[in-house]
């Protein structure tokens, strides 16, 4: 009886305020989840091999097996292996943003999908310690009121049964925003940006660091770096997208 009150109730909310895709307005059938038809869905750029096993710069051309781009090799980057799920354009770039800057919360279903997939094709879990956000300023979290990349953090923990730790990495120095800057820009702004704390909990743990776009890789790289001082044995990175650097 529970059950059937509940469809009707859904049926008659559907049918009030019917459900319909935040691009293109098509509906929504009672079985699409989130807030994307599928016809936008199929416009993802999903990023597969051959990409960089560092920063998942897709790359054209025939590659055969792991390979790493000039671009890391030049940078040195302080985690061993990055992972993005999609291009950072059309409806991927947009729910990003919807769900960052505007609080449009029913992005988050979209979001924590592509990452999971992607982290479930291209990612080794069976020695996986612990999956780290990356975290944000106080200052800017009480503006934001939420942590996108902890919200796509526990997503990863849930799929990968893996625990969250949220509490012992930190951001000490309020950076701003970075989204115009230049990658050396941003490496002067992360200076001294992060703090690893419970020092003894990282050594030689394996962890993934989650954020959700990875740019030029200098904020992903600045909590690597600290985490790898602290001890940790490997990191590695996982986003929802990758933009361009240049």
């Amino acid at each position: 009886m529970a059950g059937a009150t509940k469809e009707l109730i859904a049926s008659a909310v559907d049918l009030l305020y019917p459900r319909v895709c935040r691009f293109c307005n098509a509906s929504l059938s009672r079985q699409e989840r989130g807030v994307i038809c599928a016809a936008c869905l199929e416009t993802v750029k999903w990023i597969e091999p051959p990409c960089c096993s560092r920063c998942a710069m897709p790359f054209v051309g025939a590659v055969e097996g792991r390979f790493v781009c000039g671009y890391c090799t030049e940078l040195g980057f302080h985690f061993e292996q990055g992972v993005a799920a999609c291009l950072a354009r059309g409806v991927v770039l947009a729910s990003i943003h919807h769900f960052k800057y505007d609080r449009q919360m029913y992005f988050g279903t979209h979001l924590a999908d592509w990452i999971v997939t992607a982290g479930r094709a291209h990612m080794d879990w069976s020695d996986v310690d612990a999956v780290v956000p990356v975290p944000l300023h106080p200052r800017k979290k009480r503006e934001r009121e939420f942590n996108q990349a902890e919200y796509l953090a526990d997503a990863v923990g849930a799929a990968f049964e893996k625990p969250v730790w949220k509490r012992h990495l930190r951001r000490v120095r309020d950076t701003g925003t970075q989204t115009k800057l230049s990658r050396e820009e941003r490496l002067r702004n992360l200076r001294d940006a992060f703090e690893a704390r419970d020092g003894g909990a990282w050594k030689g743990k394996r962890v993934v660091l989650v954020d959700d776009v990875f740019t030029t890789g200098a904020t992903l790289d600045a909590c690597a770096r600290v985490l790898r001082i602290a001890g940790a044995a490997e990191v590695r990175v996982l986003t929802v997208a990758r933009g361009a650097y240049v």
